[in-house]
């Protein structure tokens, strides 16, 4: 595997001095904030460009699945996601509990959502990775986390809060079953996707 100073040019390459913001417009800041950036980009042929994006600023998150290693099961929930259902998915969408963090650090924040979710009370959880999830046009990044769980961590129904919201029905089903719900398509959130085929290569590996 190459070292980091054997690697080319362009991989991890600094844009300090390649980027020139000339305008912003704040579009809207309701739940989140949207921006209109005009901008000068300096391209790999030494080219400055104008260009014009808009950026939407919702805040950071965070996901966790959990995993049963004796029973072979994960915890998911299925809720109403209207960008889901505009977007042409007339179900409810299956995912993995998840959140924004609203000024917590990751990992307190995502044990008060499973919790809140799911009902089921964590003990030691393992972080993994914090991507941007769609760089394109959000600055989001979102920590991602793994946790064992048994029936016996379940302390309450969970379901999320009716104040928010939240409606959320508690899946606790055979990781195989649900990798073939994968499969067919009827589990089209990435950030769940991430998570069960990590579980795929490590945990539940054959």
């Amino acid at each position: 595997m190459p070292t980091p100073a054997s690697l080319p040019a362009f991989l991890g390459a600094s844009l300090e001095g390649r980027v020139e913001i000339d305008t912003q417009e704040l579009l809207s800041a309701n739940w989140g904030r949207l921006t209109k950036y005009g901008f000068r980009y300096r391209r790999s042929d030494g080219d400055w460009q104008p260009q014009v994006r808009e950026v939407y600023d919702r805040g950071h998150g965070a996901v966790l699945l959990p995993y049963d290693p004796v029973r072979r099961h994960v915890l998911l929930t299925r809720q109403f996601r209207l960008p889901a259902l505009v977007s042409g998915h007339a179900e409810e969408l299956i995912e993995a509990p998840a959140g924004l963090l609203d000024n917590a650090d990751p990992e307190t924040r995502i044990r008060l959502e499973v919790e809140e979710e799911t009902g089921y009370r964590l003990g030691p959880v393992e972080q993994l990775f914090a991507p941007f999830m769609s760089p394109g046009s959000l600055t989001e990044r979102l920590t991602f986390f793994i946790a064992p769980y048994s029936p016996a961590d379940r302390i309450s129904d969970g379901g999320g809060k009716a104040d928010e919201g939240e409606d959320i029905t508690v899946l606790d089903l055979p990781f195989d079953e649900v990798m073939a719900m994968v499969a067919a398509g009827r589990i089209p959130d990435a950030k769940t996707i991430l998570l069960l085929y990590h579980l795929a290569l490590t945990v539940f590996r054959a």
